[in-house]
């Protein structure tokens, strides 16, 4: 056994400097039972013992003392429906349901949102997004590009920044998605190097169909139409008054030409610099706050972010770290990885859900083969549920399943959009297999990590709790008696688990308005809106009980539910309280990150790794 000199822990692995010190004992207590013949001898064997014990405490003594890893897995627009360990039987996931067999999994594991940005804001904050002022008011619900100046403002603190000033080091590998500048191309006020994460790796954005090159478009497709369609229409009086003036069938003004000419030129630089460029514009990849590839090639991204993954967990295996893995997995475009095309039983969904549980798998095996794995919190999850709206015929479908769940992403308060897998993985501290059917949420992380990161300082007011409790079955209940649930800044749902009840009952005060009627989805605008003609608000609120109706299929009335009266009386109290918590600047919409002047595209905003606008670059990936 050797220490480095110039690193006072150890680098062997845990699990053998343990092993040794047991071997050390064992052999001790074998000499006392055949040696120890006198009181004299038995005094000195003892000493002796003693002093090996005291010597194996400070060779181990890091170990025992040393705070845990943390390695926070989230799939994007994963589905409930699409695991295995969560019910699916046809398509596999083996990894995940390792994670599942040997840990603990959670039952009703809530995303604050049912969308990406304001989740995600949730997830790294342990509030609700429209506390950060990341919930949306209109027809923009998430970040649209990354020259916006819009993102998790620099006042808010993640659960990264808590971990860093703690010691450890942290990483984000993959999607962030929560902006980057704010007043000019280099501030980096939201990047994730300002939120607390001392390495990163990824997708400043998100992976949408535009960047791969036949998917078509994801941003604004109805203004996209509009810019293009006046540009035509403007492109057509030119030539017109142009033929006009040139024939002499009318007295047409020279300046009315030029004035024309000059519109035409300022909408087409409206449409097409902003929209037509818009992989090289959104879909790049940074380390750290350099922009290393710019358009991004797809086809290698998975394994790339695997590579980078894997290479943080070992470079930081001999101290505590923070790894926050933030897969471009399941969100569309699919990829079409060689290994794993047609493999499945569900077409290219099927084929992109098992690379992803591969990729789960090897982060585990990494995780395991370092002997880090008795010290590693593994955790799994995704942001919100899967789009059930996005299919062609030629592909299927693009989204994922929901399960029994109704709604899907983007769908506000619907269980199908924002009920999501939950599994924590850490043998020696939590039982292997166990389940909870508690509710819990993503904002849970945040003081959870917290805990187990010995971090005692004061916070602003957290809207999660810590889950330690409930995950090593010290608790049986979970301090989410109430929930409540928004579709961009307006409280959509609130669920109620009443104290000595398993009842969990929700109520929703209005609802997406489904199109073509009857189906479940908004498959006329690809995804539900929270405001105006797009909802439905009821008065009373539609009210169900998800013990026993977890698809939200039978709403409860007076005469079916002895309590209706109360649980209205008791939501509306809650609601009350909860809104007591929101401070000025959180209630008045100044704070809006999501405002049309902060969503669009600004030239000066813009993450450009060569001189703008002339951005282009490839990654050097021979270190993956």
């Amino acid at each position: 056994m050797w220490l480095r000199a110039n690193n006072p822990v150890s680098t062997v692995p845990s699990g053998r400097r343990t092993q040794d010190r047991s071997r050390c004992v064992i052999l001790l207590q074998l000499y006392e039972s055949m040696h120890c013949g006198s009181m004299r001898s038995c005094l000195l064997v003892h000493l002796l013992l003693s002093l090996l014990l005291a010597a194996g405490r400070d060779v181990t003594g890091e170990e025992v003392d040393k705070k845990p890893n943390f390695v926070l897995i989230m799939v994007d627009d994963l589905g409930i429906g699409d695991v295995g360990c969560y019910g699916n039987d046809t398509i596999r996931t083996p990894n995940i349901d390792r994670l599942a067999s040997e840990g603990v999994k959670l039952t009703q594991h809530i995303a604050a949102a049912p969308l990406c940005t304001p989740s995600r804001a949730a997830f790294m904050t342990g509030r609700y997004a429209v506390r950060s002022g990341l919930g949306s008011t209109g027809d923009v619900q998430v970040l649209l590009f990354l020259g916006g100046s819009g993102g998790l403002p620099p006042s808010e603190t993640t659960f990264a920044k808590r971990l860093q000033q703690q010691g450890y080091t942290t990483g984000l590998v993959g999607k962030w998605h929560l902006g980057v500048n704010c007043e000019h191309r280099g501030d980096h006020c939201h990047h994730p190097n300002q939120h607390g994460f001392s390495y990163y790796y990824g997708l400043p954005f998100t992976l949408v169909s535009d960047c791969v090159p036949g998917e078509g478009t994801n941003i604004l497709k109805n203004l996209q139409h509009m810019l293009r369609n006046l540009t035509m229409l403007l492109g057509i009086g030119l030539f017109t008054l142009v033929c006009v003036r040139v024939f002499g069938l009318f007295e047409v003004s020279l300046w009315i030409v030029v004035a024309v000419f000059l519109l035409s030129i300022l909408a087409t630089a409206v449409w097409y610099i902003p929209f037509k460029l818009l992989p090289t514009w959104n879909c790049i990849i940074m380390r750290n706050q350099e922009v290393i590839e710019q358009p991004m090639t797809v086809e290698t991204l998975p394994q790339r972010l695997l590579g980078e993954a894997e290479h943080f967990i070992k470079r930081n295996a001999d101290r505590p770290f923070l790894l926050f893995f933030s897969l471009a997995h399941i969100h569309t475009p699919l990829f079409k990885t060689p290994a794993f095309a047609g493999k499945s039983h569900h077409g290219r969904y099927g084929d992109n859900m098992e690379e992803m549980d591969w990729i789960v798998g090897r982060i585990t095996d990494t995780v395991d083969s370092l002997g880090l794995s008795n010290n590693t919190l593994i955790y799994f999850t995704s942001d919100h549920g899967g789009h059930l709206e996005h299919s062609d015929t030629l592909i299927g479908q693009k989204g994922g399943w929901n399960s029994i769940y109704k709604g899907g992403k983007a769908m506000g308060g619907w269980e199908g959009g924002i009920r999501v897998p939950g599994i924590f993985r850490w043998p020696g501290r939590l039982e292997a297999g166990r389940v909870v059917n508690e509710p819990t949420s993503l904002m849970d992380l945040y003081p959870t990590l917290k805990y187990l990161a010995q971090d005692t300082h004061p916070d602003r007011h957290l809207d999660g709790y810590n889950l330690m409790p409930l995950l090593e079955g010290k608790a049986e209940r979970s301090k989410h008696e109430f929930m409540f649930h928004y579709c961009g800044v307006y409280l959509n749902a609130v669920r109620w688990h009443p104290p000595g009840s398993d009842s969990i009952f929700k109520i929703h005060f209005f609802t997406p308005n489904f199109f073509p009627p009857g189906a479940g989805g908004c498959y006329d605008t690809k995804i539900c809106l929270c405001h105006g003609e797009h909802v439905t608000h009821h008065t009373p609120p539609l009210l169900y009980d998800l013990f026993h109706d977890p698809s939200e299929s039978r709403p409860l009335t007076p005469e079916t539910e002895p309590r209706y009266a109360e649980i209205l009386e008791e939501t509306a109290k809650a609601v009350e309280r909860h809104q007591s918590t929101f401070t000025d600047s959180e209630l008045h919409s100044t704070s809006s990150q999501m405002t049309w002047k902060k969503i669009l595209w600004r030239p000066w905003l813009q993450p450009c790794c060569g001189t703008f606008p002339f951005c282009a670059c490839k990654e050097n990936a021979t270190h993956v």
